[in-house]
């Protein structure tokens, strides 16, 4: 159990980290100019906590525990779907049904979230196989 945690750990510390840089430093301009519209003044912590909460259990779920006992790269790829699928029904959805929702963002956020997604599960991955059972 302690190594699931562990697995748990890992995964939220590296999405948080690189949401952070990423959401805070440099695709900010880029999210001010598709969407500042309907950009809060101030994210909402308590809503963005439960949210890497249950992002990072799904990557340890989705990605992480079955790869276990394959490689980092099966890890990687897992990850990386997840964070495909996870980002693209989220953008997508967008695009079907808010008006003025730019493309050019959401494929730039599919990336984001299929890189992002496969960072963390390797972070996942990697505090998986150094913890001590």
């Amino acid at each position: 159990m302690n190594k699931y945690l562990a697995a748990y750990a890992g995964a939220a510390v590296v999405m948080v980290l690189l949401d952070l840089l990423w959401l805070g430093v440099i695709a900010k301009p880029l999210y001010q100019q598709g969407i500042g519209h309907l950009m809060a003044d101030k994210p909402n912590l308590a809503v963005a906590v439960v949210f890497y909460a249950l992002y990072a259990a799904g990557i340890v779920i989705f990605a992480v525990w079955p790869q276990a006992g394959g490689t980092l790269r099966g890890t990687l790829a897992m990850g990386a779907l997840f964070g495909f699928f996870a980002y693209a029904t989220y953008d997508l959805t967008n695009l079907a049904t808010l008006r003025g929702w730019p493309l050019p963002l959401s494929l730039i956020d599919i990336a984001w979230g299929t890189a992002v997604s496969a960072a963390a599960a390797a972070g996942g991955r990697l505090a998986l196989d150094r913890a001590v059972a």
